[in-house]
């Protein structure tokens, strides 16, 4: 008699500070709906994040911009509805958080009560060092965001432009940290300056585009699965290439419908 697998408990906020204490690897991927949020899920991903990149892989937009928290709010309660074991974190859109400490608290507090989510990201170091006390002061969960942040691509020019200011990234990533976050991603950074960085804080670092010193990683799932159109920057691994597979599963239907292959009396009822 085999022994069943151990039913896994919600991962949490306290795991992931003690994660990086026993050197354990935190795996991250991004989810928008219920049903590839339960397949992640239950392929064992320690965290899911809501990401505000739904604004270009699920709408179809060129930037992160457009999004809205009543959109982050939708989407997240969906994928906090599928999982079991992963921790849920919602992005604070652009513009949800900015304005003041007391806007970031409400915004954050309208995302924890109608998703359930565990806690919220949102992008910067020492300009939103405040805003991160206050939200962790109000008992809010907080992963920053530093290095390539895309709600600044106005001012950045491009998303994947890559930053080096070792003495700012260092900065920011330790104010975030002094300020009460509890975990903090960095994008697009040299992989010495993220391990400096990952070094020298007591919270996790999740890389992207960042190299392998991180504690942890994350992908954008449609781009690590190659269904985002053949968009393959150097960072992203694709394990798979689901937008083939499904192309060809479509033509093959079309292909069956047009010559009345299907469907056929397997699939019909008497």
């Amino acid at each position: 008699m085999t022994d069943r697998p151990k039913k896994r408990t919600r991962v949490t906020v306290p795991d992931f500070l003690a994660a990086k204490e026993a050197g354990r690897k935190l795996a991250v991927l991004t989810a928008y709906d219920y049903p590839w949020a339960a397949l992640l899920d239950q392929a064992g991903v320690d965290a899911i994040l809501v990401g505000d990149t739904l604004g270009m892989v699920v709408q179809g937009r060129d930037t992160t911009l457009p999004v809205t928290l009543d959109h982050m709010i939708y989407h997240g309660e969906m994928v906090v509805r599928a999982t079991r074991s992963a921790l849920v974190i919602v992005d604070l859109p652009f513009m949800s958080y900015q304005v003041s400490p007391r806007q970031a608290k409400r915004s954050a507090g309208r995302v924890l009560k109608e998703t359930g989510a565990s806690a919220v990201k949102l992008e910067g170091g020492v300009n939103q060092a405040g805003t991160i006390e206050a939200l962790a002061n109000s008992d809010i969960p907080v992963m920053a965001h530093v290095g390539m942040r895309p709600q600044s691509i106005r001012r950045l020019g491009k998303m994947s432009s890559i930053q080096r200011d070792r003495e700012q990234l260092i900065a920011d990533a330790k104010a975030a940290a002094d300020a009460g976050a509890f975990s903090i991603v960095l994008e697009l950074i040299p992989q010495d300056i993220a391990a400096q960085i990952t070094a020298e804080i007591d919270i996790p670092t999740i890389g992207i585009g960042a190299g392998p010193n991180c504690d942890g990683q994350v992908l954008v799932t449609p781009d690590m699965l190659g269904q985002t159109h053949g968009f393959k920057p150097k960072f992203v691994k694709h394990y798979a290439d689901l937008h083939q597979v499904a192309t060809d599963a479509v033509r093959q239907y079309v292909d069956d419908v047009h010559t009345g292959a299907f469907p056929a009396d397997e699939h019909t009822h008497h």
